[in-house]
């Protein structure tokens, strides 16, 4: 029933995701990354031992030790710092990730801050990393460019990987816990494909296979919001994405289902408390 849906494609050509490679081979000593807005950090640890380390806030452990091949995804800005022996550095390669649209990307909202993943645990990563990791160990003409789209590849497997274990990635309430659901999924991708489409409970349940008070119930049990709320919400995030690059507010409006541009000036308003033009002028 998973394979059914494309639960992915339809987010990820909405809201790109962009992997630039920066550093293959041993870390030695202490390395910091600082936080910085719409970036996030992939890393692969190859072979050897380090600390993981953060501040104390609470989102996340303060140390965590690896002594595995792992992998270390961190979807939002999190400051951290690796600590391993000077004599054996630990084999790492680390890449940078961008999120289109920053703070309004989907899946910001929907994925835990942190991502520690053996990758003994991992199934279908293998050959990725083994071309990754064969780019990492010799200098060659395009290097640093396939790489990183290995990253980019990497980054969808380990999307679709989650969504194939919710329960292993304990993914919290939100946009993947509901694609992770075979029901839902129907409807959220429903949602991503088609936003213009009229949709009302009646045809968001029969999408979805279930009743309407069993639908309105599980869908905020998983996603945390009403279907309503949900669609709104992802039609205001493509307006945006829309208006940063010149469309109108009327075309914008026709094109995600609101039926005047005043519609959708009072559901950008009353979803982000600003005005699309003040929103833009914002931005200017």
């Amino acid at each position: 029933m998973k394979g059914t849906v494309d639960r992915l494609s339809a987010l990820l050509e909405q809201f790109r995701v962009q992997a630039h490679l920066f550093h293959a081979g041993p870390l030695c000593g202490l390395s910091h990354f600082d936080a910085q807005p719409g970036r996030g950090f992939l890393h692969v640890l190859r072979r050897g031992e380090l600390v993981v380390t953060h501040a104390a806030h609470g989102e996340v452990p303060e140390r965590i030790p690896l002594h595995e091949p792992t992998l270390l995804f961190y979807p939002r800005p999190l400051a951290h710092a690796f600590e391993n022996p000077p004599l054996d550095g630990a084999d790492f390669v680390c890449a940078t990730v961008d999120f289109q649209g920053r703070g309004s990307h989907p899946l910001l909202r929907a994925l835990p801050p942190l991502l520690v993943l053996p990758l003994r645990e991992v199934d279908g990563l293998e050959q990725t990393l083994a071309l990754l990791f064969a780019e990492a160990d010799r200098v060659r003409c395009g290097q640093r460019l396939l790489a990183s789209r290995l990253f980019d590849v990497l980054v969808l497997q380990l999307l679709r990987w989650l969504l194939d274990h919710p329960e292993q990635a304990w993914l919290p309430v939100g946009m993947l816990a509901g694609l992770a659901d075979p029901r839902l999924a129907r409807i959220l991708t429903g949602f991503h494909e088609q936003p213009g489409k009229g949709w009302n409970l009646q045809s968001m349940a029969q999408t979805a296979g279930m009743s309407r008070s069993a639908f309105a119930a599980r869908f905020k049990q998983c996603v945390g919001s009403t279907p309503a709320a949900y669609l709104q919400h992802w039609r205001i995030t493509l307006a945006q994405s829309l208006l940063i690059n010149g469309t109108s507010i009327k075309a914008a409006s026709h094109r995600l289902g609101f039926a005047s541009a005043a519609g959708l000036s009072r559901a950008f308003t009353q979803t982000l408390g600003v005005s699309p033009r003040q929103w833009l002028q914002a931005l200017a």
